[in-house]
C-alpha cells in the first residue's frame, strides 16, 4: 500500500483527491491537514463523504517529519508549496497541484503570477506531469507539477499538431470554465448572484497558465516557438464544473476532416482517458470522470479542435493519481475508471 498524504484537504483541488483516494485499493491515506478545520472530521467539511471515511483534519506537520509517507499531494494556495518542497525529506514522492514548479523560467514566473519563487533549484527536479506526453519521465520521477486546467485541455487539444509540425501560424484558443475553477473560498466573483447567470472574460492576455502551455509544446518540438503564437483567453460561464476549449488553428497545409481524425487517432488510439467524438463534445458527459472527450472541425484552411474536461478531475485530481499511479508503477487507470452521469 502506497501511504498518502494531502496538504491542504479542504479545498475543492484536496475534496477530489479525497473522493478518488479513499477508493484507490493501492493507496492508505495516512494524513489530510487543513489548519482551519483541524481536529474536524473530514465529513464535516466534505459531507459527500459521510460514512465513507472516519479521517480527521490536521495542522499541518513540520515538513522534515514526513519521511513515513510514500507519496504527498500538495493542495495548496499558489506560493506555498515552494515554502514546504524543500524541507521534504528526499524518499517521499512529491505531486503538487499549484502552479509553483510548472514553470522552469523564474522571470516568466514573477511576470504571471506576481511575486518572487523562492525554490527554483528545487523546480528542477520536477517533471511537468502531463500524463499522455510526458508518461515516460514520471514513470521515473519523484516530483511531479501537475498541469493546470486549462493547460491541460489546451495541451491534448495541440499536442498533434504541434508534435507533427501542423500548427503554424496564430493559434487562437477560446476556454471556458465553471465557478469551480475559482476554489471553495468565497470571493466576489464566485457569489452566486454575479456568478449564476452571467458570461464574461478575464485575465486577458495574462492567464498563468498560458507561460505552460507555450513551454509544454516547445519541448515536443523546438521550432514551434519560431513558428507560431497563441492567443489565450478565458471565460466564465455559468456552470460549477467543467472547462470546454475551441482552438483554432491554421495548419501548415489544407487538411480534411477526414486527415484531422487520422492524426488525432494515431497520437491517441492508445489512451484510456482520451476519447475522440463525432462533432462536439458536452462537459457533461466528462463530469467527475478522467476523461478527456475530443472532437473537431475543418473547412481548408482552418481547423477546429474542441476539448471537454471536468477541471477538478482530469484538470487537477484525477491526473494527479494518474500520475501518482506510473510514479509507483501500477496500472494507470487504478481508481480512476469513474463514469460520469446521464444526464
Amino acid at each position: 500500500m502506497i501511504k498518502a498524504g494531502i496538504l491542504g484537504g479542504s479545498g475543492y483541488g484536496g475534496s477530489e483527491l479525497l473522493r478518488i483516494l479513499l477508493f484507490h485499493p493501492g493507496v492508505e491515506l495516512k494524513l489530510v491537514t487543513a489548519n482551519q478545520h483541524a481536529g474536524k472530521r473530514v465529513d464535516s467539511v466534505h459531507p459527500n463523504l459521510a460514512r465513507l471515511t472516519d479521517l480527521k483534519f490536521e495542522t499541518a506537520p513540520d515538513p522534515r517529519e514526513l519521511g513515513e509517507l510514500d507519496c504527498v499531494f500538495l493542495a495548496l494556495p499558489h506560493g506555498q508549496a515552494m515554502q514546504v518542497v524543500p524541507a521534504l525529506p528526499g524518499s517521499v514522492k512529491v505531486i503538487d497541484l499549484s502552479g509553483d514548479f510548472r514553470l522552469d523560467d523564474a522571470e516568466v514566473f514573477k511576470q504571471f503570477y506576481g511575486f518572487e519563487h523562492t525554490a527554483m533549484k528545487e523546480q528542477r527536479g520536477f517533471v511537468y506531469g502531463l500524463t499522455e506526453v510526458n508518461r515516460n519521465q514520471i514513470k521515473e520521477a519523484t516530483r511531479i507539477a501537475n498541469p493546470g486546467c486549462f493547460a491541460t485541455a489546451l495541451e491534448l487539444g495541440l499536442y498533434p499538431f504541434v508534435a507533427s509540425g501542423l500548427a503554424t501560424g496564430k493559434i487562437i484558443a477560446d476556454l471556458k470554465t465553471g465557478s469551480s475553477g475559482s476554489g471553495a473560498k468565497a470571493a466576489a466573483n464566485t457569489h452566486h448572484p454575479k456568478r449564476a447567470n452571467s458570461f464574461y472574460a478575464y485575465k486577458t492576455f495574462k492567464h498563468q497558465h498560458q507561460p505552460e502551455v507555450e513551454q509544454l509544446l516547445a519541448s515536443v518540438n523546438r521550432e514551434w516557438p519560431s513558428q507560431s503564437s497563441i492567443v489565450f483567453q478565458a471565460h466564465s460561464i455559468p456552470v460549477v464544473r467543467g472547462i470546454f476549449a475551441s482552438i483554432y488553428i491554421s495548419p501548415a497545409e489544407p487538411m480534411t476532416r477526414e486527415r484531422v481524425g487520422g492524426l488525432l487517432n494515431e497520437f491517441y488510439r492508445d489512451e484510456f482517458f482520451i476519447r475522440l467524438v463525432d462533432g462536439s463534445p458536452d462537459i457533461n458527459w466528462v463530469k467527475n470522470t478522467n476523461f478527456v472527450d475530443i472532437g473537431w472541425a475543418a473547412s481548408g484552411d482552418t481547423v477546429i479542435v474542441f476539448v471537454a474536461i471536468d477541471n477538478l478531475v482530469k484538470g487537477a485530481a484525477g491526473q494527479a493519481v494518474q500520475n501518482m499511479n506510473l510514479m509507483f508503477g501500477i496500472g494507470e487507470r487504478t481508481g480512476l475508471v469513474l463514469a460520469g452521469g446521464n444526464p
